[in-house]
């Protein structure tokens, strides 16, 4: 179960820390409405993902048999955890920029999560695998795995809306741009077990 654990931890870091439109929305809210605005909009993966989860759940269980298409897809994660890992290896900080906010509603936040690709790729590819790895090991590692990630991805959006709430320099400072880069160090750790696991299940890896 710990495994688990840090792990959703690790992916919830990323996908909080990573620069893109929700991020943006989170900044522009609490830049215009203060932190208390910013952290509503920090919580609309916790309303929009829920029927995601349940759908590639769904279809990923009824493909347990065919370890072909799991090893593919379990490849394809990999590259997405690996993309994910380049991304916060190369980021140079947040540009803020007030005269290109986002829109400064909360359904705007959950039309910006809804409209984003990023979540869908995730738990196709690496969030509903992990998932049911984690469901063969109990139910409670598979809990551990998904509140880690919706509390590490919501919380540290969180916390970015008070950081900006208190100092605008946070998101630009050396602070911010080394969390990144160590995340995205770890991710590219992730990535090679999920290859790894994708190699075997298409049966070019033996252990």
């Amino acid at each position: 179960m710990l495994r688990y654990l840090i792990t959703g931890t690790l992916l919830g870091l990323s996908a909080g820390l990573a620069p893109g439109p929700l991020l943006t929305l989170v900044i522009a809210e609490t830049l215009r409405h203060g932190v208390r605005a910013g952290m509503k909009v920090a919580l609309a993966p916790l309303v929009t993902d829920l029927p995601l989860i349940a759908v590639t759940l769904f279809l990923l269980a009824r493909l347990a048999d065919f370890h072909y298409i799991l090893g593919l897809i379990s490849v394809t994660g990999g590259a997405f955890v690996l993309f994910l890992g380049y991304e916060n290896l190369s980021s140079q900080g947040l540009r803020l920029d007030e005269q290109q906010q986002a829109p400064r509603s909360l359904t705007k936040g959950l039309l910006a999560n809804i409209l984003s690709p990023y979540p869908y790729l995730f738990w196709f590819s690496v969030g509903a695998p992990l998932m049911i790895e984690a469901y063969a090991s109990g139910l409670f590692a598979a809990l551990a795995f998904l509140c880690a990630f919706y509390v590490s991805l919501v919380g540290s959006k969180i916390l970015l809306a008070i950081a900006v709430g208190r100092s605008r320099a946070f998101l630009t400072g050396k602070q911010y741009l080394y969390s990144t880069r160590l995340i995205g160090f770890v991710l590219c750790v992730l990535a090679v077990g999920l290859f790894r696991d994708g190699l075997r299940l298409l049966g070019f890896w033996w252990e």
